[in-house]
């Protein structure tokens, strides 16, 4: 199961289920040559940290072996946020992650019904017919459903 949170990992990297917070600064700070007074409100976007050019080299590409050994820095993926703000249901959904996967890749051989499909913003970035996927259970071939098919639309 390892390779398959690492999988699920870089899925979140590239594409976070949240897509920020805000946060007040609790200092005074200058960044990138910007005065940010104590008390500010401040946005931060989970996807910037997880495209950091310092921390992830070859960003467009899919790579779950990121995640491998002793992983990446502290703070620099943090699709369910980090330090005293991490969510509370991470290991819930780490679980309900994996099951998910385990079945889906067990059960069914799957294939994208659009394999030309353009990724859009808005404002995250999503496919742009919603990523429609054909599932055919394993013991089950294309000709048996085809024969499905078909029998429904003349019953209909």
């Amino acid at each position: 199961m390892m390779y398959s949170w690492n999988v699920a990992c870089e899925a979140m990297r590239v594409m976070p289920p949240l897509q920020g917070t805000f946060r007040e600064a609790i200092n005074d700070f200058t960044y990138a040559g910007f005065f940010v007074p104590k008390g500010w409100k401040l946005y931060w976007s989970v996807y910037s940290t997880h495209i950091d050019h310092e921390y992830f080299l070859d960003l467009e590409k899919f790579d779950p072996t990121r995640f491998e050994g002793d992983g990446l820095a502290p703070h620099t993926c943090v699709p369910f946020g980090g330090g005293p703000w991490m969510c509370p249901g991470k290991e819930y959904t780490r679980l309900k992650i994996l099951v998910f996967m385990h079945n889906i890749v067990r059960v069914f051989k799957w294939e994208r019904v659009l394999p030309e499909e353009m990724i859009i913003a808005n404002p995250m970035p999503i496919p742009e017919n919603g990523l429609p996927v054909r599932l055919v259970p394993h013991h089950l071939g294309y000709d048996v459903l085809s024969s499905i098919r078909s029998f429904r639309a003349r019953k209909s």
